[in-house]
């Protein structure tokens, strides 16, 4: 299915979310370490892998600070500059990342961070842009990605509804109709806190704005994104790292790829299970229904022009005789022919 479905069409089908690993910066600069991700991203059998797209003196200023959870995972005396400068990836580089892609058959995005990025990824002639939640308030950034017209996913941590109704408005004034935009629900702190996650508010941002709506998940563990999918989440997002160990601002609230290949799997198992809004026989069940339910049965031996009372006819198993829903017909009825204790009734 991904290898056939180009960007667009892919969040657009119907009972199956669109899962993003989230590789991010976890290739602490390394291109074998980033191509590794998309190999490991391809295994887990999501729709596509997600880098981050950056030029840091075009980002950050040098008297920026770092947020505390990047105090946590990098060397103290390093600014934020420094710490950033080290993971940006080349033109070069996101051409090997998006050539081994389609080799996977993946899809291939990444995060602009300031808009010569922007222009790199259009040069790139990628399909989706995402923006990151703290881009969700930079004007000239939205309008620059509002003109490009691709399909958007906007990641919403730290917003409050005021802010992510003025950024949609934005994008859509800019030439990106709502209807090419996903709306990711998002909290920013790495890892969240499981009583911060307020799940509920995805659809709040659906309901609100009348866009497709997903969830951009740093919890730690699977929980969170499958109750995301059981949700109706059209897109989720979780960071991926080949090693929760290595040294890097995001790793450690990171997933390895064999907990993101059973995250993927329990998503795929909760969109089978959440069906159709039917309520029938499943076909595997079919084959219980004369095993478990029950017929109207002679409840002792009774003999031919006897009358069918409630003293002499009851209901057991099999169900392959008269239903005991018809109960009312059977009673006061003539018995045509003698019967033995547990044969079925007839009429």
């Amino acid at each position: 299915m991904r290898a056939n479905l180009n960007f667009e069409a892919a969040l657009r089908a119907p009972g199956r979310c669109f899962i993003i690993a989230e590789a991010g910066v976890n290739h602490n600069g390394s291109l074998e370490r980033a191509l590794e991700l998309v190999d490991a991203t391809a295994a887990s059998g999501a729709d596509a892998v997600k880098f981050q797209t950056f030029i840091a003196e075009e980002e950050i200023s040098r008297f920026a600070p770092k947020a505390e959870y990047q105090l946590t995972a990098t060397p103290a005396a390093e600014t934020q500059m420094e710490m950033v400068k080290k993971l940006e990836l080349n033109r070069g580089q996101h051409e090997a990342l998006i050539h081994r892609c389609r080799q996977k058959k993946i899809m291939f995005l990444s995060s602009p961070f300031d808009l010569k990025s922007i222009q790199l990824l259009e040069d790139l002639g990628v399909e989706g842009i995402k923006i990151p939640s703290g881009e969700i308030t930079n004007l000239p950034y939205l309008r620059a990605i509002g003109r490009s017209g691709k399909p958007v996913i906007l990641s919403t941590g730290m917003a409050n509804m005021a802010e992510i109704g003025e950024a949609l408005n934005v994008l859509e004034k800019a030439g990106t109709p709502r209807e090419n935009m996903v709306v990711l629900h998002c909290n920013t702190e790495y890892p969240t806190p499981v009583e911060d996650v307020n799940l509920k508010a995805m659809l709040t941002i659906r309901d609100t704005f009348g866009v497709r709506a997903g969830y951009s998940d740093h919890t730690l563990g699977a929980e969170v994104s499958i109750a995301a999918a059981a949700l109706g989440a059209v897109v989720i997002e979780k960071h991926l790292t080949l090693d929760c160990g290595l040294p890097g601002p995001d790793h450690k609230a990171s997933m390895e790829p064999g907990p993101f290949q059973e995250m993927v799997r329990a998503i795929r198992n909760v969109e089978k299970a959440l069906g159709s809004a039917e309520k029938n026989p499943s076909p595997s069940e079919r084959k219980n229904i004369p095993v478990a339910r029950k017929s109207i049965v002679a409840s002792r031996d009774i003999a031919a022009g006897e009358q069918f009372t409630e003293k002499n006819v009851t209901a057991k198993r099999p169900g392959t005789g008269i239903s005991p829903m018809k109960w009312d017909d059977v009673i006061g009825r003539t018995a045509k022919r003698a019967y033995q204790t547990d044969e079925m009734i007839e009429l």
